[in-house]
Protein backbone atom coordinates (compact mmCIF):
# COMPACT_ATOMS: atom_id res chain seq x y z
CA UNK A 1 0.00 0.00 0.00
CA UNK A 2 1.40 3.33 -0.89
CA UNK A 3 0.79 6.86 0.45
CA UNK A 4 -1.73 8.31 -1.48
CA UNK A 5 -4.09 5.33 -0.92
CA UNK A 6 -4.67 6.24 2.77
CA UNK A 7 -3.90 10.52 2.61
CA UNK A 8 -5.92 12.77 3.55
CA UNK A 9 -6.04 14.76 -0.07
CA UNK A 10 -6.02 18.59 -0.23
CA UNK A 11 -4.65 19.75 3.43
CA UNK A 12 -5.84 23.34 4.36
CA UNK A 13 -2.54 25.18 4.19
CA UNK A 14 -1.40 28.30 5.31
CA UNK A 15 1.47 30.42 4.45
CA UNK A 16 4.39 31.30 7.21
CA UNK A 17 3.22 35.12 7.34
CA UNK A 18 -0.34 34.57 7.93
CA UNK A 19 -0.63 34.47 12.17
CA UNK A 20 -1.22 32.00 14.93
CA UNK A 21 -5.35 32.61 14.61
CA UNK A 22 -5.10 31.96 11.03
CA UNK A 23 -3.79 28.23 11.53
CA UNK A 24 -6.80 27.87 14.61
CA UNK A 25 -9.42 28.76 12.22
CA UNK A 26 -8.67 26.43 9.35
CA UNK A 27 -7.94 23.57 12.65
CA UNK A 28 -11.18 24.50 13.74
CA UNK A 29 -13.00 24.55 10.03
CA UNK A 30 -11.27 21.32 8.80
CA UNK A 31 -11.42 19.73 12.19
CA UNK A 32 -7.98 19.05 11.79
CA UNK A 33 -4.75 19.65 14.37
CA UNK A 34 -2.13 20.54 12.18
CA UNK A 35 -1.43 22.81 9.10
CA UNK A 36 1.26 22.52 6.60
CA UNK A 37 3.19 25.66 6.00
CA UNK A 38 3.82 26.74 2.48
CA UNK A 39 5.96 28.47 0.55
CA UNK A 40 4.29 30.76 -2.61
CA UNK A 41 5.17 27.68 -4.44
CA UNK A 42 2.91 24.98 -2.52
CA UNK A 43 6.22 23.59 -1.21
CA UNK A 44 6.36 22.70 2.83
CA UNK A 45 8.40 24.31 4.90
CA UNK A 46 6.93 23.72 7.94
CA UNK A 47 4.07 22.40 10.01
CA UNK A 48 2.00 23.82 12.91
CA UNK A 49 0.07 21.60 15.41
CA UNK A 50 -2.55 22.35 17.84
CA UNK A 51 -0.16 22.04 20.29
CA UNK A 52 2.44 24.04 19.10
CA UNK A 53 -0.11 26.98 19.37
CA UNK A 54 -0.73 25.79 22.98
CA UNK A 55 3.03 25.56 24.04
CA UNK A 56 4.62 28.14 21.76
CA UNK A 57 2.07 30.61 21.84
CA UNK A 58 -0.41 30.69 24.06
CA UNK A 59 1.53 28.97 27.07
CA UNK A 60 4.40 31.81 26.46
CA UNK A 61 1.87 34.76 26.03
CA UNK A 62 2.31 35.25 22.27
CA UNK A 63 -1.03 37.25 20.86
CA UNK A 64 -2.96 35.41 18.27
CA UNK A 65 -1.24 37.95 15.37
CA UNK A 66 2.14 36.35 16.00
CA UNK A 67 3.05 35.05 12.17
CA UNK A 68 3.70 31.27 11.80
CA UNK A 69 6.75 31.56 10.89
CA UNK A 70 7.57 32.31 14.66
CA UNK A 71 5.54 28.97 15.74
CA UNK A 72 6.10 26.53 13.24
CA UNK A 73 8.46 23.67 13.26
CA UNK A 74 10.97 24.42 10.17
CA UNK A 75 11.97 21.38 9.48
CA UNK A 76 8.93 19.19 9.19
CA UNK A 77 9.52 15.53 8.11
CA UNK A 78 7.64 14.49 4.91
CA UNK A 79 7.15 11.58 2.65
CA UNK A 80 6.44 10.97 -0.97
CA UNK A 81 2.96 10.02 -2.20
CA UNK A 82 4.36 6.62 -4.01
CA UNK A 83 6.16 6.06 -0.36
CA UNK A 84 5.26 2.34 1.12
CA UNK A 85 2.74 2.56 3.98
CA UNK A 86 5.63 0.76 5.78
CA UNK A 87 8.00 3.42 5.46
CA UNK A 88 5.61 6.11 6.25
CA UNK A 89 4.83 4.46 9.51
CA UNK A 90 8.28 3.71 10.56
CA UNK A 91 9.23 7.53 9.83
CA UNK A 92 6.80 8.22 12.19
CA UNK A 93 7.22 6.43 14.74
CA UNK A 94 11.25 7.19 14.68
CA UNK A 95 10.16 10.68 14.83
CA UNK A 96 7.71 10.50 17.13
CA UNK A 97 5.05 12.69 15.12
CA UNK A 98 1.60 11.92 14.81
CA UNK A 99 1.17 13.56 11.34
CA UNK A 100 3.44 13.73 8.34
CA UNK A 101 2.70 15.60 4.83
CA UNK A 102 2.47 13.68 2.07
CA UNK A 103 4.38 15.62 -0.79
CA UNK A 104 5.00 15.10 -4.81
CA UNK A 105 8.81 15.47 -6.06
CA UNK A 106 8.52 19.62 -5.84
CA UNK A 107 7.67 19.30 -2.21
CA UNK A 108 4.27 20.46 -2.92
CA UNK A 109 1.89 19.72 -0.47
CA UNK A 110 -0.74 16.68 -1.93
CA UNK A 111 -1.96 15.12 1.40
CA UNK A 112 -1.59 14.30 4.99
CA UNK A 113 -1.30 10.95 6.86
CA UNK A 114 -2.67 10.77 10.41
CA UNK A 115 -2.38 8.12 13.19
CA UNK A 116 -5.87 7.92 12.18
CA UNK A 117 -5.54 7.32 8.77
CA UNK A 118 -3.52 4.11 9.61
CA UNK A 119 -6.31 3.21 11.88
CA UNK A 120 -8.46 3.22 9.63
CA UNK A 121 -6.52 1.68 6.76
CA UNK A 122 -6.47 -1.83 8.91
CA UNK A 123 -10.15 -1.62 9.23
CA UNK A 124 -10.41 -1.78 5.85
CA UNK A 125 -8.74 -5.16 3.71
CA UNK A 126 -5.17 -2.83 3.66
CA UNK A 127 -1.73 -4.86 4.53
CA UNK A 128 -1.74 -2.72 7.91
CA UNK A 129 -2.20 -5.22 10.70
CA UNK A 130 -3.39 -3.86 14.03
CA UNK A 131 -0.24 -4.82 15.35
CA UNK A 132 2.06 -2.57 13.18
CA UNK A 133 -0.57 0.04 14.40
CA UNK A 134 -0.33 -0.47 17.91
CA UNK A 135 3.97 -0.22 17.75
CA UNK A 136 3.55 2.92 15.81
CA UNK A 137 1.19 4.25 18.28
CA UNK A 138 3.60 2.95 21.10
CA UNK A 139 6.34 4.15 19.39
CA UNK A 140 4.98 7.85 19.07
CA UNK A 141 4.26 7.98 22.33
CA UNK A 142 7.49 6.73 24.12
CA UNK A 143 9.95 9.32 25.71
CA UNK A 144 12.71 9.40 22.89
CA UNK A 145 15.50 6.80 23.80
CA UNK A 146 18.15 8.66 23.81
CA UNK A 147 19.92 7.28 20.48
CA UNK A 148 19.59 3.66 21.53
CA UNK A 149 17.02 1.54 19.66
CA UNK A 150 14.23 0.19 22.19
CA UNK A 151 12.47 -3.18 21.26
CA UNK A 152 9.71 -1.07 19.62
CA UNK A 153 12.47 0.22 17.09
CA UNK A 154 13.25 -3.32 16.32
CA UNK A 155 9.83 -4.78 15.66
CA UNK A 156 8.85 -2.20 13.65
CA UNK A 157 12.22 -2.89 11.41
CA UNK A 158 11.16 -6.22 10.96
CA UNK A 159 7.13 -5.13 9.48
Amino acid sequence: MRARDIMTRDPECCRPDQTARDAAQVMRDRDCGCVPIVDDAGAVVGIVTDRDLAVRAIATGKESTTRLKDLMTASASCCGADDDLRDVEQKMAELQIRRIPIVDASGRCLGIISQADIARASATDSPVTEQEIALVVEKISQPPSKGRRTPVDSQIAQI
